[in-house]
């Protein structure tokens, strides 16, 4: 075959233009194959110290095959973490045990500094379902700096806790504590507010939500045995398992509090019903709870069932003079007294 210079030339400079795509400064697949290593390396760190964290907070021993088991990462990434974090004394090893000395404890407050300040970002000011709030803020954790942190605070107004209730630790690591005790240690005919949900395991935080209780509402216990917590609560009835009601925190509110029953959730109205506001479910927040205000749904407004669809949702609420549209998922954000409920 005759030596072509065309050829060769093609060649030359197709090979030189994989060269500089690969190793590129800054750009280059190389580097970005590099630094995607380190990233998610950090990530696997920052995840290896909130988990050991949480687990010193509840005072739970932790092992090596515990972090492997528990983390849904490689394990010879985690292993390779863990002989990072050891050489940066992040982590100590006692026997089999893992164990936080100050500067990983610090770092891993710093991390969930970020989380609960997302969460609480995510609830104030985009219209994301609850349900995404906690992913969403495990994969921005490893991304706010120090510095964004501090100025995402600065913007919520430095607030002590965030959606579920769980305390937000202040720059230098101060943690306000939660004061209330779990729904399924609350006796029978005990009034309280929800102040705290854990959101961990997934699972029975899916339940909950699923249940449509939220942080805020007013509860009465009403029954309770091995088997089941039942409670009252925005005028419907909740049976929980002991080990969901759990994960359920409740200040205990003074014997002299009037607990209303015929509080209820507006997507609870019937057609021949009327009823008056009295406020907006503390879940509700941000622009979606300021639209439900400029709406009209405001406390002391007269509001009643103006249309109704063959489907059921959503359902036209007339206040004010004005039909509004609302689907059961807003309505039930509402919380109204029914005045004629039962007539």
């Amino acid at each position: 075959m005759a030596y072509n210079p065309v050829i060769s030339l093609l060649i030359f400079f197709a090979l030189a233009l994989l060269l500089f795509l690969f190793f590129r400064p800054s750009k280059g697949w190389f580097w970005l194959i590099k630094n995607s290593s380190k990233s998610n390396e950090k990530v696997v760190i920052e995840d290896i110290l909130k988990f050991l964290y949480h687990s010193e907070d509840a005072d739970k021993s932790v092992s090596i095959i515990d972090i492997t088991r528990t983390l849904k990462e490689r394990e010879d990434y985690i292993i390779s973490a863990i002989d990072r974090m050891l050489e940066y004394e992040l982590i100590s090893l006692e026997g089999d045990n893992v164990r936080l000395p100050k500067s990983g404890s610090d770092y891993a407050l710093r991390i969930v500094r970020a989380h609960r300040l997302w969460e609480k970002f995510l609830a104030e000011k985009t219209g994301f379902n609850e349900a995404e709030w906690h992913w969403r803020a495990e994969a921005k954790e490893h991304e706010l700096s120090h510095d964004d942190t501090d100025n995402l605070a600065a913007r919520l107004g430095n607030p002590q806790f965030d959606p579920h209730g769980d305390p937000i630790p202040t720059r230098t690591g101060k943690i306000a504590d939660i004061k209330g005790t779990a729904l399924s240690e609350i006796p029978v005919m005990t009034i309280g507010r929800i102040v705290h949900i854990k959101d961990k395991p997934d699972i029975i935080y899916k339940q909950i939500l699923a249940e449509n209780i939220h942080i805020g509402s007013h509860i009465r216990v009403v029954d309770k045995s091995r088997e089941r917590i039942v409670f009252h609560s925005d005028g419907e009835s909740f049976t929980l398992a002991p080990i969901v009601a759990g994960n359920i925190t409740v200040s205990v509110l003074k014997k002299d509090v009037v607990y209303e029953e015929n509080i209820a959730r507006l997507s609870m109205l019937e057609e021949d019903e009327s009823a008056k506001i009295i406020g907006i479910a503390k879940d509700m927040r941000g622009d979606s709870r300021r639209r439900l205000l400029d709406l009209g749904f405001v406390k002391g407004a007269d509001v009643q069932i103006d249309l109704l669809n063959p489907l059921k949702d959503p359902k036209a609420f007339l206040i004010k003079g004005t039909s509004i549209a609302l689907r059961e998922n807003q309505a039930s954000k509402i919380l109204i007294k029914r005045e004629n409920h039962g007539s």
